[in-house]
């Protein structure tokens, strides 16, 4: 407990011990550490694994989150520690709200991030839920990204580590479930911290890889996976200039995404090309000169604001992020409805891709503010 406001390291003004915790385990090495960690001090810990997909296929693949070897190594972790695991089947949720939508958005040119509808959509609505109904205080995960108290009530702000924070993938989290979730990792310097941590916890999963693609995905190999979804997906089509003359033939539009130059089988044209839009369609893939993936102004929707006062209003400085890999960069964010904006970059972008999103932060700082998926442009 802390001498000088009375509460316990989770913001609750009650012993550890009385607090119930309910950790989203993956299986992974940072769930992990957390669950062992709060157990550690105290917390009466309940670990909880989603089964999201089918769990024979899912035994055959390492590296993906939620899958069977991941459940198995979860079940090991809480085993050890000693706090009771549940596993949850989730796989029909998974796939109505995460898989599906991932592969209309990919049959209609968009590049989709299904983690975050993942986080949105199953773990920080569903799970939460069942979380609520294990009357838990609160509910713990293995995000790198910290939430912090402000002024008016918690706010959620970029991990320390700049090269594992998460909050690109965690823009569409609510006011209220902020309130009732926790990231015990933002604070860390760095991953070989956590990795200190699980080695001192005697964990299995101390050095198990972290994973790379999108779970359901294996191999990276989208185009397969939407295949099989949606057979009839791979139709093959034109591949034409800006001007509509046709320069080859493709496979399928859902092979190429905004900003792809390799692989187009279209070589020896004189300038590389870029695939600078796709249009389902007519199952055209359009390309052009790199000068012609640069985008100054960004249609976005869906806004989910966490920000201070209300979202509507006159137009503000921001900055933001289109791509998990690349930091913030300024920005006007100009709303033009109750879940709709305008975002003028003020350095123009390339690649920017319809699917993805656009995440706010405040400038010159940590906080996220929200943010919002790209749209197509007019």
């Amino acid at each position: 407990m802390n001498p000088e406001t009375g509460l316990n390291s989770l913001g609750f003004a009650k012993s550890p011990a009385e607090t119930r915790v309910v950790v989203a385990m993956s299986g992974g090495v940072d769930s992990s550490v957390v669950a062992a960690y709060l157990a550690e001090q105290g917390y009466d810990v309940v670990g909880v694994t989603l089964q999201l997909y089918d769990h024979g296929a899912a035994l055959a693949k390492k590296g993906a989150c939620c899958a069977g070897q991941d459940i198995h190594d979860a079940r090991r972790v809480a085993e050890r520690i000693g706090f009771p695991h549940y596993v949850l089947d989730y796989e029909n949720k998974f796939r109505e709200s995460v898989i599906d939508e991932f592969a209309d958005a990919y049959l209609a040119g968009a590049t989709p991030v299904p983690c975050i509808r993942c986080n949105e959509r199953v773990k920080f609505r569903d799970l939460l839920e069942t979380a609520r109904d294990l009357d838990a205080d609160c509910m713990a995960t293995g995000h790198y990204i910290q939430r912090k108290t402000g002024p008016d009530g918690a706010e959620l702000h970029m991990a320390t580590d700049p090269h594992r924070d998460q909050s690109y993938f965690l823009f569409s989290t609510t006011q209220e479930q902020l309130d009732f979730l926790r990231f015990p990792l933002g604070h860390l310097a760095s991953k070989a911290e956590t990795r200190a941590l699980a080695a001192k916890y005697g964990l299995s999963v101390a050095d198990k890889p972290d994973s790379q693609d999108i779970c359901f995905v294996p191999n990276g190999n989208y185009a397969s996976v939407i295949e099989k979804l949606r057979p009839g997906a791979a139709d093959p089509g034109e591949i034409v200039d800006m001007d509509g003359n046709i320069l080859g033939q493709h496979q399928g539009v859902i092979h190429y995404t905004i900003g792809q130059r390799r692989g187009l089988g279209i070589g020896g044209l004189g300038d590389p090309l870029y695939v600078v839009k796709l249009d389902p369609e007519t199952r055209r893939v359009i390309v052009g000169p790199r000068e012609a993936l640069s985008t100054r102004i960004v249609p976005v929707g869906e806004v989910n604001w966490i920000g201070d006062g209300a979202f509507e209003g006159p137009a503000r400085e921001v900055s933001v992020r289109i791509r998990s890999t690349r930091p913030p960069r300024g920005a006007i964010l100009r709303p033009t409805g109750p879940r709709s904006a305008e975002v003028e970059l003020l350095d123009p972008e390339e690649g920017v891709s319809p699917g993805q999103a656009c995440v706010f932060y405040e400038t010159d700082g940590t906080r996220v503010l929200g943010g919002g998926w790209i749209q197509p442009r007019r």
